[in-house]
């Protein structure tokens, strides 16, 4: 693709291996390149970022460079006790003042092993990424029961979340795919949820919306919830 085109920079914010953070945003950047768009991933575990109040690196300033060069971003992050990772923070605090994000349209994309999914980590991190200039996207993506979702391969186990995708759903479906809706009840798509896609080759829209459960979670540490 040439350089004039649409480049999106996919920001990870779990480094532990097979980490279910990864294998969701993977889905995302299956989806901008089906889409036609560049896609350049950021993976922090390859990275050596500087703690904060310590001299930048040379893979910071290779990220900057990076993000500099992208048309938008999307910043993922699991849910750890309530709040973001700190995987995500320091990539952040590693992108310079001022921010090579500043500017930059962003959508949030959050993983969580309980049912009320990512909502506290993404209330967080779109605080965040608005301080440091960006334009966050309206709707951002939450994924409730994330170790549900996959397989220890990566594949996608939870029928509403593929259906979910809007190149499965197209093949189905005869109306405009950023407006289709997933069918109800399925794969735990149903009543009281919440879901919406738009177009991902529109990186400066929304990608999409998922409120998997409006029931609260039950108190206490989840199980293996570092596990995202």
């Amino acid at each position: 693709m040439s350089d004039d085109g649409i480049r999106i920079a996919v920001i990870m914010g779990s480094i532990r291996p097979g980490n279910f953070t990864g294998k969701t945003a993977a889905l995302v950047v299956d989806e901008l390149r089906a889409r036609g768009a560049t896609v350049d991933v950021v993976d922090p575990a390859e990275l050596d970022l500087a703690l904060p109040g310590r001299a930048s690196t040379p893979d910071a300033r290779h990220m900057q460079e990076t993000v500099g060069r992208a048309t938008g971003l999307v910043l993922t992050t699991p849910e750890y006790h309530g709040g973001l990772s700190s995987v995500i923070k320091l990539v952040i605090e590693n992108m310079g003042f001022p921010s090579a994000m500043a500017g930059k349209p962003v959508a949030l994309l959050g993983v969580a092993a309980g049912r009320i999914g990512a909502i506290k980590s993404l209330e967080m991190l779109r605080s965040i990424c608005s301080h440091v200039g960006c334009l966050v996207l309206p709707g951002p993506v939450s994924v409730a029961n994330v170790r549900d979702a996959f397989d220890g391969d990566g594949n996608v186990v939870d029928e509403g979340t593929e259906q979910a995708r809007p190149w499965r759903r197209s093949q189905s479906a005869g109306s405009h795919p950023d407006t289709r809706v997933p069918p109800r009840g399925v794969g735990g798509y149903g009543p009281g949820r919440v879901h919406r896609v738009t177009s991902a080759r529109e990186e400066a829209g929304s990608f999409r919306y998922a409120r998997r459960d409006s029931n609260p979670q039950p108190s206490g540490p989840k199980p293996d919830a570092l596990s995202n």
